[in-house]
């Protein structure tokens, strides 16, 4: 049978979706041509803000690789656009000349970013936010400028906000209405956002209308309508899309806002269809991955004359993290008239949880800070569920969920696991077992889950464990620690180890990385790992670390700096306290703040008066700013509190004085409080001591930040000098088995609790780990007086600073 031609005018993620769906059907039904404007293959445009954020490369976004086209028999045209459809004689022709004939052509033209119709909208340094190329313009700017406005709060906005922080950069969003995404969260769970962000270093300027974009031949600031401005020397306009329909509307297809579609998607002139962000369903044009996705599996069996349902337009839902806060929307969220709302709010946790109803059926859902529930939410939406039996408070509650129990042990098989994808428990149960399929990536080879966003992946190896048991191979779920390479932390660190590796580039090249620099994530990475192997001989590689790191203080959002002064266990004297006030005073320093970790912070110090103010204060770093031990919180203890049975204080400074400057992973904080009252909060610390009766209780793997957590009970102890034998033994422990930049709460959850107990009940090994960790405390100098002391480096460091 001769095969039809089937021409695809666009190349990104729905129409290669489209693409893939057809092939799975049959590789027999057509000849394929793809024709895509950008120079690449098929890449996952959600994941361009990981790539601006530095958290991967652009290769790792690829979803579909050259070989890919090559492997299905599929001609790729890249960096043309078709301009001309005629269907009449069913060719199309390109801006190159190229004229290609087809039997059944699918448009998939995407859309276009909406850009405010103001005066200086065409200024240089005016970008949006939709390809690589757009990513490009932004990391570049970043290394020339230092203020950037986005226009536009929604998703997209911040995600570039959050990256041009990432790249150093004093960022301000502008959005129009009076919360950010609005079409994603109601204004609870977006004032949440908010706060959240703030602390993060964005600004926000809210009920705000643009009206120019001033400057020269480059921007220099944005005007409002209010008569208010702000200076930026880079402006990204994130203030939506609208569907690309200049092709369609050219060839006589009708158009409204999008490519008008039927339900099998099928334009109104014969063999032309349309799919994705271009294609409008019942009068929406949809920007999210999985209704695309839906459209696509709808439209291959379709074109390839296999049955299928037809699609009825899809309920939405939003399931993600931004900035690392996790966040889920669906349906329609927004409560009046028929609709009523139900609220959770934890405002100490930072959780928020609210369902909609109308009568007995759940038809919207918002989740913030904890969105484990929203796949089964969303479930309950998608089949208008009767929740008539069932106590309504119950619902924002675990369901089914025995202590300790996996969320997917309580899932039915059609639940989804894979939002983007659409793909359910059942089907990747089914892939495992039928398919062989025994890891992450072999899911998502076999069924496409966790292939777009990624944030499904805890899910799908939960499902792996829950369906394979003690089968399950927890260590072959390896992750790579960066898209520069294919190993793992522990492959890197066993090789540094077996080859003697010394240095960060000595690293890249034996071990051959993909990229001849690496990239901010693995060079941090590798140079913590190299001085965790070797303590004692390891040259840190200072531009190897963040600016903060860099620079042993904490970069504003201003441009100014903080200086965190060491002050053992919280506890001060009236020398240290009148040196801090006359560095206040001879530097001009606008704040002075006490932190929540029992600390004076020093806000707004000029870049250029680092030196001399540490110089002037005469005290040890406080590590604000560090991988590292931060801070010793203590109560008063027994000295003065009526309720005290433990010397806290005692403990804390001496604790503090151990461990000070030692490199850990990522930042450690320690609470010491003389009784169960727990006044340093030693239930949400890395590390937290208790006193009782007769001894100490050691508490480990709390965190109060974003994601909280108790702290789970480690030992009790007789003796002071035990809790510091066990303390020693713990961090070097961590540090030599955690991954870069994985806090302790992570870490003891993802190796045990268990299992760190076995180990160090053993004696041995107990000595064995705080000899090496007497080893790394041997080197440590405070990196203040270093500084102070080497002119050379100082100049260097003050004169010149990067981001990573």
């Amino acid at each position: 049978m001769m095969k039809k031609k089937l021409m695809l005018v666009g190349n990104g993620m729905a129409g290669v979706k489209t693409i893939e769906e057809i092939l799975k059907i049959s590789k027999e039904h057509f000849e394929i041509t793809i024709i895509g404007k950008e120079p690449y293959p098929n890449y996952n445009r959600i994941l361009l803000s990981k790539v601006l954020q530095g958290d991967t490369e652009v290769r790792d976004i690829t979803l579909n690789d050259w070989d890919w086209y090559k492997e299905n028999s599929i001609t790729l045209h890249t960096g043309e656009t078709v301009i001309k459809v005629d269907p009449l004689q069913k060719i199309v022709t390109t801006d190159s000349g190229r004229t290609e004939p087809y039997d059944e052509l699918i448009l998939a033209t995407g859309s276009l970013p909406f850009i405010l119709p103001i005066p200086g909208a065409d200024k240089k340094g005016v970008t949006t936010f939709r390809d690589i190329k757009d990513t490009d313009e932004m990391v570049e700017a970043s290394k020339k400028y230092k203020k950037a406005a986005v226009i536009g709060g929604g998703l997209l906005g911040l995600e570039a906000a959050r990256g041009l922080l990432n790249l150093g950069m004093d960022v301000s969003v502008i959005h129009l209405p009076s919360y950010l995404m609005e079409r994603q969260l109601d204004p609870t769970a977006a004032n949440l956002l908010k706060e959240e962000l703030e602390n993060q270093g964005m600004k926000f300027l809210l009920d705000k209308n643009t009206e120019a974009i001033i400057g020269g031949e480059r921007v220099e600031g944005v005007t409002f309508k209010d008569g208010t401005q702000i200076e930026a020397d880079l402006v990204v306009m994130s203030v939506g899309i609208k569907p690309n329909i200049a092709l369609a509307k050219e060839t006589g297809v009708t158009v409204n806002r999008g490519i008008v579609v039927n339900d099998y998607l099928q334009t109104d002139l014969p063999h032309i269809y349309a799919v994705g962000e271009c294609a409008e369903h019942n009068g929406i044009p949809y920007g999210l991955v999985a209704p695309l996705y839906e459209q696509g599996k709808v439209l291959a069996k379709h074109i390839c004359r296999v049955y299928t349902e037809p699609y009825k337009g899809s309920i939405l839902s939003t399931q993600l993290k931004v900035s690392g806060v996790e966040v889920f929307s669906a349906g329609d969220f927004i409560e009046g008239e028929d609709k009523k709302a139900l609220k959770v709010f934890d405002e100490q946790d930072g959780i928020y949880k609210k369902i909609v109803l109308r009568g007995n059926q759940i038809v919207g859902a918002v989740l913030f800070g904890d969105s484990s529930e929203g796949n089964r939410l969303f479930s309950m939406i998608n089949k208008q569920a009767d929740i008539s039996d069932t106590a309504k408070i119950s619902i924002l509650q675990p369901m089914g969920q025995q202590a300790g129990e996996s969320l997917v042990a309580s899932m039915s098989a059609d639940e989804i696991i894979c939002g983007c994808n659409g793909i359910s428990k059942g089907t990747i149960v089914q892939a495992i077992l039928e398919q062989g399929c025994t890891t992450v990536d072999g899911i998502k080879a076999c069924t496409s889950a966790s292939r777009s966003c990624g944030g499904c992946k805890p899910l799908v190896a939960d499902v792996l464990q829950l369906t394979l048991g003690s089968e399950f191979n927890a260590s072959a779920q390896k992750e790579a620690i960066c898209g520069c390479t294919t190993l793992s932390r522990d492959e890197v660190v066993k090789a540094i180890k077996v080859k003697g590796l010394t240095h960060v580039k000595e690293v890249m090249n034996v071990l051959e990385w993909e990229t001849e620099e690496g990239c901010s994530k693995c060079r941090p990475a590798l140079n913590y790992y190299l001085g965790m192997v070797h303590p004692t001989e390891y040259q840190d590689e200072r531009e190897s670390r963040f600016v903060n790191e860099r620079m042993h203080a904490n970069i504003q959002k201003d441009g100014t700096y903080s200086v965190v002064p060491r002050m053992y266990g919280g506890v001060t004297n009236a020398n240290d306290l009148r040196r801090i006030a006359d560095v206040v005073d001879k530097y001009e320093i606008p704040l002075v703040k006490v932190t929540g970790g029992q600390r004076i912070d020093l806000f707004g110090v000029k870049k250029d008066d680092l030196p001399k103010v540490w110089e002037d204060l005469d005290m040890n770093s406080g590590y604000a700013y560090g991988k590292s031990l931060r801070t010793v919180k203590t109560c008063v203890g027994e000295q003065f509190c009526r309720f005290g049975t433990q010397d806290s204080m005692g403990l804390g400074i001496r604790l503090e004085k151990k461990f000070e400057g030692l490199q850990t992973p990522h930042k450690v904080k320690m609470a010491v409080s003389a009784c169960p009252r727990s006044c340093a909060e030693s239930g949400f610390k890395d590390i937290g001591f208790i006193g009782i009766d007769g001894g100490w209780e050691i508490y480990v793997g709390g965190n109060g930040g974003t994601h909280v957590r108790g702290g789970d009970l480690l030992y009790k102890v007789k003796t002071d000098d035990e809790a510091m034998e066990i303390t020693g033994a713990y961090l070097q422990y961590y540090r030599e088995t955690a991954n870069y930049l994985e806090r302790t709460s992570a870490w003891i959850e993802r190796v045990d609790l268990k299992h760190v107990k076995e180990v160090l009940d053993d004696e041995n090994k107990r000595k064995e780990l705080n000899s090496r960790m007497d080893e790394t405390l041997s080197v440590y100098r405070d990196p203040w007086k270093e500084i102070i002391e080497n002119e050379k480096t100082t100049k260097e460091l003050f004169e010149t600073v990067g981001m990573s």
